[in-house]
């Protein structure tokens, strides 16, 4: 029981930490491509945790945050919940789980950063929405690749 735990607990976190390195070459390729130069998550995180904490927060901080939390928060949520996601294929469920995360993140992340819902406060219509999405999709479905890809025996939908 303790080994099947641990080899599923592993195994998730190697999965969230695949999509995380995903994302973050995205995040990179953003800078580096000057894509949305106005839209800045990051540094909107930085600003809200100073707000809420009351002091400066160094700007290393929200990308580690965000890599802890996909590597580690959602890689451990993404394994717990494969088998009870739409699909038949680990790309299939990193796509509903993506989608679901970028709706959470589109009512619940954005409007707490002052952002209104799906960004559009920022100013630069759909653009923030769909590069959320884009950002959001890279990440699960490279996850869930790898989640299938390093438990090729997992039952891929509920048990009836």
């Amino acid at each position: 029981m303790y080994l099947k735990m641990a080899d599923r607990l592993w195994k998730s976190l190697a999965a969230g930490l695949c999509g995380s390195i995903a994302h973050s070459i995205l995040m990179f390729l953003k800078s580096w491509m000057n894509w949305l130069p106005e839209f800045h998550p990051y540094q909107d995180l930085q600003e809200g945790l100073s707000t809420l904490i009351g002091s400066s927060v160094h700007p290393a901080i929200p990308w580690a945050l965000s890599f802890f939390n996909g590597a580690v928060v959602l890689g451990l949520f993404y394994g717990h919940t494969y088998r009870w996601l739409p699909g038949r294929s680990g790309l299939a469920k990193g796509f509903v789980f993506g989608l679901l995360g970028w709706i959470a993140m589109g009512v619940i992340f954005f409007p707490a950063l002052g952002r209104g819902f799906f960004a559009l406060k920022a100013g630069l219509g759909l653009s923030p929405a769909l590069f959320s999405l884009a950002m959001l999709l890279t990440y699960s479905i490279i996850m869930g690749m790898a989640y299938a890809l390093i438990n090729p025996g997992t039952p891929t939908n509920k048990p009836g």
